[in-house]
């Protein structure tokens, strides 16, 4: 039997990481996507340093900012009553940080393809830059922008590095998927382990098939 609790607390881990990383990241990509903005490749870099830093780092920094001692941190206990950190919101920001380069990464691809003939037309006829961006830009990269975040709710969902700094590996509460299937291979549960596994290798396989199918067709025109 596959133990449900890790893989529902992955789904809604993940689904809410990627509710705000989609928020974050078409914003960030529309400001990327805007020729000559001061700093745009400083911001670009930035963005996507979490696909190459360590987990460790990641989480070590998420640690300092978000801990309890941190300003960020007691803010948001004397608020709440609980802290960030080992806790699943903890889950949920390290989720979020996994997805976000990903969907900013893609949202900003879309973004530049759309004719800035059409922007053009749209500022001539009244609308504003936000407006055209809204009215313009969104709708036309919409299927970039949607496989983008297919592609980060797959991130989230794997996450296990950041999430194990961050969160903890408190089960209930804490213990997503990847975690599980580490505490099963540490404990020697193999058939728990590989059950897990294929459950977690058939979503992501889904999810880049949808997400390549929405590219390969944004790229076709249709």
């Amino acid at each position: 039997m596959i133990d449900l609790e890790p893989l529902l607390l992955s789904f809604e881990v993940a689904t809410l990481a990627t509710c705000l990383a989609a928020v974050l990241g078409v914003a960030i990509a529309g400001v990327l996507a805007t020729p000559n903005v001061w700093g745009r490749e400083l911001i670009d870099a930035s963005i996507t340093a979490p696909m190459v830093l360590p987990p460790t780092v990641l989480g070590y920094y998420l640690l300092v900012v978000l801990g309890r001692e941190s300003a960020i941190g007691h803010a948001f206990e004397a608020l709440f009553g609980t802290p960030i950190v080992f806790s699943r919101g903890g889950a949920v920001v390290a989720a979020t940080i996994g997805a976000l380069p990903l969907v900013t990464k893609a949202a900003r691809a879309a973004l530049e393809a759309v004719d800035i003939q059409l922007l053009g037309a749209a500022r001539t006829l009244g609308a504003s830059r936000l407006r055209a961006f809204f009215s313009v830009s969104l709708p036309l990269a919409r299927r970039g922008i949607l496989a983008g975040v297919m592609l980060g709710f797959a991130r989230a969902l794997g996450d296990f590095g950041v999430t194990l700094m961050v969160a903890g590996n408190i089960p209930g509460r804490t213990r997503t998927a990847s975690l599980a299937i580490y505490d099963a291979v540490l404990s020697g549960r193999d058939a728990d382990a590989t059950r897990l596994s294929l459950v977690m290798t058939a979503l992501a396989v889904a999810v880049l098939m949808a997400a390549g199918y929405l590219t390969r067709r944004r790229r076709d025109g249709f």
